[in-house]
């Protein structure tokens, strides 16, 4: 049954919308994960409110209930959490537009609809069809006879209960022009765009119509979106001046791409940002790539902290073509914030990796993090680095052949043969002592320090490449545990 209209219930609505700063929002539909592309459109969302310090707004659309996944909201909060993308209002924290998900607004778009109908830009229709067809747009407005439908008699048959959708009226003549920060200004043809449903037959806003409404009754300013929208664009235009409304700054940023043809996708095995961390990244190098996928600040600069992009932050620096997703970029960016962290905080963020590959208390996880932390790029590739240090892994004898530092079986087996003397008459187990002892046999065998350290090292570790030199392995290690694993090598050269 149609609405009644009360205009000074409208009239109450636009006094409550916030004016006078910037206010953008970012409103994820809760399906599940959070893929690249829709964290950078949070992150730019955010950049754009706080460096105009302006309000930035969290908004649930769950219009879409078919596509909502159980905890999914739970991620995206925990998401924005991690990604320190604060929000000033939203359904957790409230705000002078509440409430912030879509559904719980859902009187608000019926009312919207009816004030469209009552100004000639939407009308009821009673025709029957399906939505796999609504979505793909084929709908021809030519043959639609709701749409030159007498509206008495469309609120007739609207009051008798017979079911309906409310379309906008897209006007048959004419260009509708919009303009775009990152695009610059779009003409279409009208005649080129369908009449969308706005109200579903069970009451439900479409997306389209919904984020409309919504952006300008929370006083939306900046608008941020794929350019996926661009095509819809217009039509938003069309509805804005429908209801007489000012029209935010449209963004429309370029795809996130895998390669030159391929736009990322979770279902062809593309990353999320659960399933980055998940893979050994941290947070902070996640947000800075992202932030230069698509943007540039217009230096030579790449490592930016969040502060830092929201100073310098531009919406001209965001650019037209594709961005293509590197992991290897990405990696290094990880491993430069490694190489930057407090030691203390490596330690802290390496210890389960690194715990769970070297149970033994005896060992000290701080001592081999301090090894790994210039030698690391993503934290999952820990536990198969330090292994060692849990267990001497069964290696080939053929290790202790090494050309640059000089070393074959035969003088594997000599420098073991003597060192092992000499790591028994140590007293105090320090990284000074252990050296000493390295070097003077070195020396009285005439021979570089390399031609000592390597037999040790592979003799104390059994692997070829290992976190750390002989001095560090061995220290840690202990004496005791140390002069068990060179007897091994030593028997395996025998």
């Amino acid at each position: 049954m149609p609405e009644r209209l009360d205009y000074n219930w409208f009239d109450e609505m636009e006094a409550r919308i916030p004016k006078g700063k910037v206010r953008t929002r970012f409103a994820p539909s809760p399906t599940g994960y959070m893929h690249v592309g829709n964290l950078r459109t949070a992150l730019y969302t955010w950049l754009i409110a706080r460096h105009a310090d302006g309000t930035f707004i969290l908004r649930i659309e769950d219009t879409d209930q078919g596509r909502l996944v159980e905890g999914a909201v739970d991620v995206i909060y925990k998401t924005m959490q991690e990604c320190h993308l604060d929000h000033d209002e939203g359904p957790d924290v409230g705000g002078p537009v509440a409430p912030y998900v879509q559904t719980e607004r859902r009187p608000l778009y019926g009312k919207y609809a009816e004030l469209l109908i009552s100004r000639g830009h939407a009308y009821r229709c009673f025709c029957e069809k399906a939505e796999s067809e609504e979505d793909s747009g084929d709908f021809n407005r030519g043959e639609d006879p709701c749409r030159s439908l007498d509206p008495r008699e469309a609120d007739r048959r609207a009051d008798a209960g017979e079911p309906y959708v409310i379309r906008q009226r897209i006007p048959y003549e004419g260009e509708t022009v919009f303009h775009d920060e990152i695009y610059g200004d779009i003409r279409v043809e009208n005649r080129t765009l369908d009449d969308q449903v706005l109200i579903k037959r069970d009451g439900l806003p479409t997306y389209n119509f919904a984020n409309v409404v919504d952006d300008h009754l929370m006083g939306i300013t900046h608008v941020v979106r794929g350019s996926e929208y661009l095509s819809s664009a217009p039509k938003y235009n069309l509805l804005y001046q429908g209801f007489g409304w000012e029209i935010p700054k449209y963004v429309h940023c370029s795809p996130v791409m895998r390669d030159q043809h391929n736009k990322m996708s979770k279902r062809h095995g593309d990353p999320s940002y659960e399933d980055l961390i998940a893979g050994g990244y941290l947070t902070d190098a996640v947000i800075n790539y992202v932030a230069l996928l698509g943007w540039s600040p217009g230096g030579e600069q790449e490592i930016f902290t969040l502060d830092e992009l929201r100073s310098v932050f531009e919406i001209s620096g965001i650019s037209k073509s594709p961005a293509i997703f590197d992991i290897e970029k990405l990696r290094y960016f990880n491993a430069s914030y490694i190489r930057a962290m407090a030691p203390e905080c490596f330690a802290s963020l390496a210890e389960p990796y690194i715990r769970s590959a070297v149970k033994n208390p005896a060992v000290d996880a701080s001592a081999i993090a301090q090894l790994l932390q210039p030698r690391t790029e993503i934290l999952t590739e820990i536990p198969e680095k330090v292994d060692f240090f849990e267990a001497l892994p069964d290696y080939d004898a053929e290790l202790f052949t090494h050309k640059k530092s000089k070393s074959d079986s035969d003088s594997s087996r000599t420098v073991l043969t003597a060192v092992i003397p000499a790591f028994e008459s140590i007293d105090d187990w320090t990284d000074e002592s252990i050296l000493n002892a390295m070097t003077e046999l070195a020396a009285k065998m005439e021979a570089k320090n390399a031609k000592v350290m390597w037999p040790v090292r592979i003799a104390a570790a059994g692997k070829a490449v290992t976190p750390g030199g002989a001095v560090e392995i061995c220290r840690i290690l202990g004496k005791e545990e140390t002069l068990a694993r060179l007897r091994v090598g030593l028997e395996k050269l025998s």
